[in-house]
Order: structure tokens, then C-alpha cells, then sequence
């Protein structure tokens, strides 16, 4: 396996050194449970903790750059072009419920492209990484989306938090729209672990509204290094900052871009 670039390096090491922070604090979760109270605070502490590991690992590495964080909100650096885009915790609610399908997100904006990114699963122990043009991989195995081209036989993920009534019957639509040409739908409540399950070649597609920048930075860059397409659904420039995006092989982009748009 090829070395890792010096970037890479900071944000792998940044992504596992949260990732077995947050590992010690799941095995807390099952205990709070039971408790009257339920988990909730403490998850909240334990997701500030690793957004605090990640930065103070990515600003001794690289003092200047900017930060933009799910937790901490906008941090300036004294270099204008570069930021990290960070999400400690992506799947809170399953981390919250004991279900072990959680991760950490780091992406590196350059000059308003992003340029780098980590997904780490620490509970899996699988580090999806990906850097423009370099390729996309899973513990140094290179991913390629899917070859399935059928709706009919595809795998399609989705996700849904919204409380508004309207945006709520928007997305039961789209769900029913898909769901009646592509039966196999899922909703594991992780975008970024999503993303990188498309890049994998384990799921065939994925949509999803609603979403921050942190949900969507890294994984974005994840499906188009594995070859596969993703944008926003509704036309907007950047996806990252759209806050809804589709993604898939050629073929399941496509058809499950129509039936969303339609």
C-alpha cells in the first residue's frame, strides 16, 4: 500500500485518535439506557470531546487554517483558502441508542473545493479516505461504486430527520416515488457512512435532505473518486452547501435523480 500524503496523515490520525475517545464513551451508552435520564447529555459531551481532540490534532498540525465545525460553528485562521470541515460525531442518534453504526468526518476545503477527505468507523475499524484526484479507499483498498444499473435490483439509502410537516410529506412523496420502482431502500442514519457505503460499492445510491456541510464534505468527495456522480437535487452550485444531495452510479444517479426532480 502506497504512503499516505502528509495531509492524509494529519486527518487519519485526527479522525482515529476521536474515533477511540468516542469507542471508551459508546461502551457508557448501554448503561445510561436504563437510566431516567437516558444517555442524551452525556452523548452530547462525549461529541464535544472528540470535536475537541480533532482540533487541536489538525491545528498543531496546520496552525493557520480555518475551521468549520458541527459543534464549535466557524473558527477563522489566518489562511483564508484552506479550512476543515469537521462532524466528531455523524449517526448521533444511533450512537445514542447503542447501535454501533457511527462515525468521524473530516474533509479539507480548498479555495472553496474540497480537496481531502476522512470518514473513520471506528467500531468497524474502516477508514474511508479519498483526495482529489488521487482515488478513493477503504483501509487501503481502492473503491469503485457499483456496476448494478437497474432501479429494480439496486440498494438505495436515504435519510430523514425533518420535523416540519411540509418537508416531511415532501420526503414521504419521494419515498414512495422511489420505493415503487426500487424496493430495496434503507435508512442506516449516518450521511457520511452513506456516502461512503455508495463509494463502496455497498449501497447503489443515496438522497437525502436536510443536510449541514459537515454531513456531506467528505463524502461527497468519497463518491466522485470511487467514479461515482452526486449533486444537489435541486440545481444549486456547490452540493456540499446545498443541503440535499443524490448520488449513485451513472445509471442510479441518474434514474433517481429524474424521480426526485419529477
Amino acid at each position: 500500500m502506497a504512503a499516505l500524503s502528509p495531509i492524509m496523515t494529519v486527518m487519519v490520525r485526527a479522525a482515529e485518535k476521536a474515533g477511540r475517545n468516542l469507542t471508551r464513551d459508546f461502551g457508557e451508552v448501554e448503561n445510561l439506557q436504563v437510566s431516567r435520564k437516558g444517555p442524551a447529555d452525556f452523548v452530547t459531551a462525549a461529541d464535544k470531546r472528540a470535536e475537541e481532540i480533532i482540533f487541536e490534532e489538525l491545528k498543531k498540525a496546520r496552525p493557520d487554517y480555518s475551521f468549520l465545525m458541527e459543534e464549535s460553528g466557524e473558527v477563522k485562521g489566518n489562511d483564508g483558502e484552506n479550512r476543515w470541515i469537521i462532524d466528531p460525531l455523524d449517526g448521533t442518534h444511533n450512537f445514542m441508542h447503542g447501535l454501533p453504526h457511527w462515525c468521524v468526518s473530516i474533509a479539507l476545503e480548498s479555495k472553496g473545493r474540497i480537496e481531502a477527505g476522512v470518514i473513520y468507523d471506528p467500531i468497524k475499524e474502516e477508514v474511508f479516505r479519498a483526495e482529489r484526484s488521487g482515488g478513493a479507499f477503504v483501509n487501503g483498498t481502492r473503491m469503485r461504486v457499483s456496476g448494478r444499473n437497474q432501479l429494480e435490483s439496486a440498494t438505495i439509502g436515504f435519510g430523514s430527520a425533518y420535523l416540519d410537516k411540509a418537508k416531511q410529506a415532501k420526503f414521504m412523496a419521494e419515498l414512495n416515488a422511489v420505493s415503487s420502482v426500487a424496493p430495496m431502500v434503507r435508512r442506516f442514519g449516518a450521511a457520511a457512512l452513506d456516502l461512503s457505503y455508495v463509494a463502496a460499492g455497498r449501497l447503489d445510491g443515496f438522497w437525502e435532505r436536510g443536510l449541514k456541510p459537515w454531513d456531506a464534505a467528505a463524502g461527497v468527495l468519497m463518491v466522485k473518486e470511487s467514479g461515482g456522480f452526486v449533486s444537489s437535487i435541486d440545481n444549486e452550485d456547490n452540493v456540499v452547501y446545498s443541503q440535499n444531495l443524490v448520488s449513485g452510479n451513472q445509471s442510479v444517479y441518474s434514474d433517481l435523480r429524474k424521480i426526485l426532480k419529477a
